[in-house]
């Protein structure tokens, strides 16, 4: 199925589904590029991003973004980027050779980087090639636009936002300054411990002198200090014109908070941060020690105050959401919920077990050091489970639930508020690990979570994956980034045990008429048919009473490459993009999985909804 000329046909069937939303996701890297534009690295602000917009306004209401944040230059992974400053590779170069920026980026320039490009012919980023290259070009358009006489209206514009947007973007700035004097841009090899600390001075004289050292650096990394937030002025001018656009078409952009932090956010905010504990994963059935993520913990003493309002850490967080609310109006994805919530924490130079002084922040009252920030007290816990189990807390009370979502109701649901937007607006990612505290927030503030039927384990008839059993009030899917595309998860299925298990559930619940004989021949066709076995899978998310869906680039275009292999690292990790002749491309077959999907309401719901059905199976 290429570019369907629908007719609306295809939102007609979303909506006698249901379906108030449905998103594709793809990250800003992701994107792909039109003919000579291709500059190693997709852009959500290109030329080929917004054919990319007037090709999904078919079929979609949103499309997801990953994380948007700066990346240091060794490090591609979006979920350890910079929670203010965006990522200048998403600067679309080719609008800097044109008019509207007076020529301040060289054709010739722009032509090199594309024909220079060792993955033109690929559909993969070159990250390290086109971090270098793309900082020379910027470079060279910096000092075009200072020198420019015809760009007065722009370099006003330039002041106003390094001025509105000072109370992040110096410290920001700041950090690039020091990381080009140094020769590193990771501060913890950096030699000297002043600039280390330059941010989180200890005593009054620390302060005095750490003011001294910051107006030396300001000094004389003056142009180094503009030319970051330079790039910072360009990728928001560009990605507010591209929300603009998108919005004509009806589409909305969905952010994505990752729950790390960067190396330049360690560094400007150390002061928020719980000294010598770090966020990871209790160990489970994949990874016998847990995950130790390394990832520095909020401190929940700098989150609020004694009075309930918010400390300095937790204005932090808030006018960081309030920053993603405002730049993205369709809402904003929270990367592993439960670290807002109940989160999983151990001591530096640790692994993440029980045995090494590992435990929940909120839910350890029997902890030596954790307890002081205890919402619960031992009379919750099921002490004959272990600290690391879901179950453990086995009852909470309405304070205690509060108690549990203070950062979500006073942070999250407040900035979204103030913003213009509801608690709808919030998309949780609440796969993996649910504990009790957790459950019980998403339930108490109506919270969107995720069901993904990828991960359904079919023999469990109550599983909260299983079509049947999932809600009007969540998003639905068949994979995210870190999964295999769902074509290539049919073919691992087809003629093995597990794939006759999830066959024989699919049968339940999406061919509710079938009579015995019928259900058998189904059964054995899901297990033999990849192209049926995906097209099932793909229609049982439809089939469902989920009001909002989401589906990665990968399974909607049948792209059969993975995107990120959790755990691993390196160039293939976080590369791939959709092909620049994805309008070619065979996508999923939607006419007929909706049909599928209609059908799978039974018998009188499909019979109402006949025409419908047969002008889709025209298409």
């Amino acid at each position: 199925m290429g570019l369907l000329k629908t007719d609306n046909l295809v939102k007609d069937a979303l909506k006698v589904l249901g379906k108030k939303q449905f998103s594709l996701i793809i990250h800003g890297s992701s994107f792909p590029d039109v003919q000579d534009e291709n500059t190693a690295y997709g852009t959500y602000n290109s030329n080929g991003a917004k054919e990319l917009i007037d090709y999904a306004s078919n079929y979609f209401t949103s499309i997801q973004l990953g994380p948007n944040g700066k990346l240091k230059s060794c490090d591609s992974s979006p979920y350890t980027s910079t929670i203010f400053s965006g990522n200048p590779l998403f600067i679309d170069l080719k609008q800097l050779t044109e008019k509207e920026w007076d020529y301040i980026l060289s054709e010739d320039t722009f032509k090199s980087i594309v024909e220079e490009n060792p993955k033109k012919n690929e559909n993969r980023t070159s990250f390290s090639y086109a971090y270098k290259r793309h900082d020379d070009a910027l470079n060279e358009a910096y000092d075009n636009f200072k020198k420019s006489e015809n760009l007065h209206k722009l370099q006003k514009q330039f002041e106003i936002y390094k001025n509105d947007n000072a109370e992040w973007l110096d410290k920001d700035a700041l950090y690039q300054a020091l990381a080009v004097e140094h020769g590193n841009d990771y501060w913890p090899l950096w030699k000297s411990e002043t600039d280390k600390n330059l941010c989180n001075p200890k005593t009054i004289e620390q302060k005095m002198e750490y003011a001294k050292r910051i107006e030396e650096i300001e000094k004389n990394r003056a142009r180094d200090i503009d030319f970051y937030k330079f790039c910072q002025f360009v990728l928001n001018k560009q990605s507010e014109e591209t929300t603009n656009y998108a919005s004509k078409k009806k589409i909305k952009m969905i952010a994505d908070r990752q729950v790390a932090f960067s190396d330049r956010d360690i560094w400007a905010y150390q002061q928020y941060f719980l000294e010598g504990w770090q966020l990871g994963c209790p160990p489970d059935y994949f990874s016998a020690d847990g995950q130790a993520w390394g990832f520095p913990v909020m401190n929940p003493e700098m989150m609020f105050n004694s009075d309930g309002s918010l400390g300095e850490g937790g204005k932090l967080m808030k006018q960081l959401f309030k920053k993603m609310f405002k730049e993205n109006k369709g809402g904003v994805r929270i990367d592993h919920i439960v670290g807002l919530i109940d989160p999983w924490v151990y001591k530096a130079g640790c692994k993440p077990k029980i045995e090494e002084g590992a435990g929940r922040l909120y839910s350890s009252p029997e902890h030596e050091f954790l307890s002081k920030f205890a919402v619960i007290t031992k009379d919750n816990l099921n002490l004959d489970v272990t600290a690391d189990k879901e179950t453990r807390v086995k009852n909470l009370t309405k304070q205690q639930i509060k108690q549990y979502g203070r950062l979500i109701e006073k942070i999250v649901i407040a900035a979204a508020k103030e913003e213009g937007l509801n608690k709808n607006s919030i998309v949780c990612e609440d796969l993996g690990t649910l504990t009790t505290p957790v459950a019980a927030v998403m339930k108490e503030y109506g919270l969107l979570g995720m069901r993904l039927t990828q991960f359904v384990v079919p023999e469990k008839e109550e599983h909260p994956y299983r079509c049947k059993n999932i809600t009007e009030k969540c998003w639905a899917m068949v994979g995210t980034h870190d999964n295999k595309p769902i074509r290539m998860w049919a073919e691992s299925m087809v003629n093995t045990h597990e794939g006759y298990l999830h066959a024989k559930a699919l049968v339940e619940d999406m061919f509710p008429d079938a009579k015995d004989k019928e259900q058998d021949d189904i059964i054995v066709k899901l297990t033999q048919d990849v192209d049926f076995l995906t097209n099932v899978k793909l229609a049982e998310i439809f089939a469902s009473k989920a009001e909002n869906m989401q589906i990665f680039f990968t399974d909607f275009f049948n792209v059969k490459e993975v995107y990120n292999v959790p755990g691993t690292s390196g160039d293939v990790n976080w590369s791939l993009r959709l092909p620049d002749n994805y309008k070619e491309l065979t996508t999923i077959n939607l006419p007929e999985i909706l049909i599928m999907a209609i059908n799978a309401r039974g018998k009188e719901f499909a019979e109402k909804n006949q025409k419908l059905i047969e002008k889709l199976k025209n298409l």
